[in-house]
């Protein structure tokens, strides 16, 4: 069957019913996820709209809604979760709050129904048949192999943190009240059907998450069933509210996350520390002292006027320099990312493989998409001392069992070298293969030891 796709709308529909869009018909043959590439991914997950057309008329602007008539896609979505599979997890040590919430919406109020400890399945499944709850299940790909493929190839075509929830809801049930998120969202829809409501943003691009009270929603802007082997987006601030339609069998879907503190005013933030650390070194104007008793009076109208002018100065020093100093969001990401997706233990992650590089050797980069190279001050000096270092930051020894659990303890992996290696590093990111010789440093050991130093790290092989 050709595969169907229709936007979800213009933004003009106010009524009930279904959106009108003329549908996208793509060319035919069995529907397969492209995992060889991040945008070849992404490109397959969302077909047949093309990715320029995505991010041109949907992307943080209104929903999609892809629904395709496949039975092989159908098929593939219903094996990345299912109801069946909670027995095996619980069997691992599965706990409530966790790893697993129980909860119902109940006169446009969540109700949870959680108990304490380590879930048992068959209290699960009672609370499931009897209460009629939804299970929501936190961060699957921590135990599903193929959700770990998934995601990991999204963070890779994202450069941002990829979550999940799935929520399993039973016939004539809904989990949750109608509320908007601070993500990206991407539903897959793998057993079952889900009668979904959409509403126009209060709160455009939120960067929180909120409830929103039944009498406040008006009509919804869209509306309509999803069907396994389908796919709904819909930007961060949507509204929305899904319930399992009555008579049929209970619904399991997956959210699929991401974009959460990505804005332009989180990167303005990461990255004007550096801007004021470059300055303040610089120029003597940011090392002068504030008037005595500033901070213990309403600030003045002199003292909003020199920070104008120290902003419009950075202003320009932003425009005249090709190298941001990074604070936080790229560390940050690469700590909390999921590693490469691999079968068996992974030792290629861990373990240098091939031979030794050499001077004379032809190198390339391995895990490209799983790296950063950030330029930021020592972060081991003192503040009187500190200079610029470069760091690359890599995901390959990141635990998958505590992607996106928040509390649980994160480290860095990575390497630090001078800034005076910063042309050679560039040199070999942008270069497909390059010889060791002809790394732009000044004897030959420096350039033996850096590629030495980052084949060790598994971050480098010899051609």
């Amino acid at each position: 069957m050709p595969k169907k796709a229709k936007p979800a709308g213009t933004g003009q529909e106010e009524g009930p019913g279904p959106c009108k869009q003329p549908k996208a018909e793509a060319a035919g043959g069995p529907f397969t996820l492209n995992f060889d590439s991040p945008s070849g991914f992404f490109e397959s997950l969302i077909s047949p709209i093309q990715t320029e057309t995505f991010f041109k008329e949907f992307w943080e602007q209104k929903p999609l809604l892809i629904q395709r008539e496949d039975p092989a896609l159908a098929a593939y979505y219903q094996s990345l979760f299912r109801l069946s599979d909670l027995k095996s997890l619980c069997g691992r040590g599965m706990y409530y709050g966790r790893d697993v919430n129980v909860c119902r919406c109940v006169h446009g109020k969540k109700k949870v129904l959680n108990k304490d400890g380590k879930v048992h399945f068959l209290q699960l499944r009672k609370d499931f048949d009897q209460k009629r709850a939804t299970i929501q299940f936190h961060q699957p790909q921590r135990f599903k192999d193929e959700l770990w493929r998934i995601q990991e190839k999204l963070e890779c075509y994202f450069g941002s943190l990829v979550g999940s929830n799935v929520y399993i809801t039973p016939a004539g049930s809904q989990g949750l009240p109608p509320h908007y998120d601070d993500v990206e969202v991407f539903i897959l829809q793998l057993e079952g059907q889900k009668h979904w409501r959409l509403y126009h943003p209060t709160v455009p691009l939120a960067r929180e998450y909120s409830v929103e009270a039944e009498d406040r929603l008006g009509r919804p802007a869209h509306e309509f069933t999803l069907k396994a082997g389908d796919l709904l987006y819909f930007p961060r601030g949507t509204i929305h509210q899904a319930d399992t339609p009555p008579g049929l069998a209970h619904s399991t879907h997956l959210t699929i996350s991401t974009y959460q503190s990505s804005s332009w005013g989180d990167f303005l933030l990461d990255t004007i520390s550096g801007l004021v650390f470059d300055a303040t070194k610089e120029d003597v104007a940011f090392r002068a002292g504030i008037p005595p008793q500033l901070l213990l009076v309403e600030t003045t109208a002199d003292a909003r006027r020199r920070l104008s002018g120290f902003l419009r100065t950075l202003a320009d020093r932003l425009e005249g320099t090709n190298q941001l100093l990074s604070s936080d969001m790229k560390k940050d990401f690469v700590m909390n990312r999921l590693p490469p997706f691999h079968v068996g233990d992974g030792a290629a992650l861990s373990t240098p493989g091939g031979q030794l590089p050499r001077l004379d050797s032809i190198v390339r980069l391995r895990y490209k998409d799983h790296i950063v190279l950030t330029v930021m001050p020592d972060q081991g000096g003192s503040d009187e001392t500190q200079e610029k270092m470069v760091y690359i930051y890599h995901s390959l020894q990141n635990r998958r069992e505590t992607h996106m659990m928040g509390s649980e303890e994160t480290e860095a992996h990575g390497l630090r070298f001078p800034l005076s290696h910063v042309d050679a590093l560039k040199q070999i990111w942008s270069s497909s293969a390059i010889s060791v010789k002809d790394l732009k440093l000044a004897t030959d050991e420096e350039k033996e030891s850096l590629a030495l130093s980052l084949w060790t790290e598994c971050l480098l092989q010899v051609v």
